[in-house]
């Protein structure tokens, strides 16, 4: 699945950013159904979801390709972390990506890996 750009979404103004509201993005639910961290590592698994995917969970899923973080999706969807999660769990339902827990060194406290992290975000958006 290719990697589509928000400057390609109708739901977005450059000026105003997203024009629809981020609950509305996960229909109101605010707990996902999969437990995950902001370093939890995301995974496409190849399988063709049977439900009709929304814009949002489509482009999610496209951004999993390879191993990425929670964080990074939401940063690239310019959406909070919450309403990602709420995406990536209805993935993981789907059976579309798999997750899997940072690595206990993944210290979400440590300066590194916080560098780490930002790094990876700026070199991706």
């Amino acid at each position: 699945m290719n990697k589509v750009g928000l400057q390609d979404e109708p739901w977005l103004d450059d000026d105003a950013g997203r024009l629809v509201r981020p609950y509305t993005v996960s229909n109101g639910r605010t707990r996902p159904t999969t437990t995950m961290e902001l370093l939890s590592m995301v995974t496409a698994t190849g399988r063709v979801p049977r439900a009709h995917l929304e814009p949002d969970h489509a482009r999610a899923l496209g951004l999993c390709d390879s191993p990425t973080t929670v964080a990074e999706v939401a940063a690239h969807l310019r959406l909070p972390a919450v309403i990602t999660k709420v995406l990536l769990s209805d993935l993981v339902d789907f059976g579309a990506v798999s997750t899997r827990a940072p690595d206990p060194a993944a210290d979400p406290t440590d300066r590194s890996v916080l560098e780490a992290l930002l790094n990876g975000l700026q070199r991706r958006l």
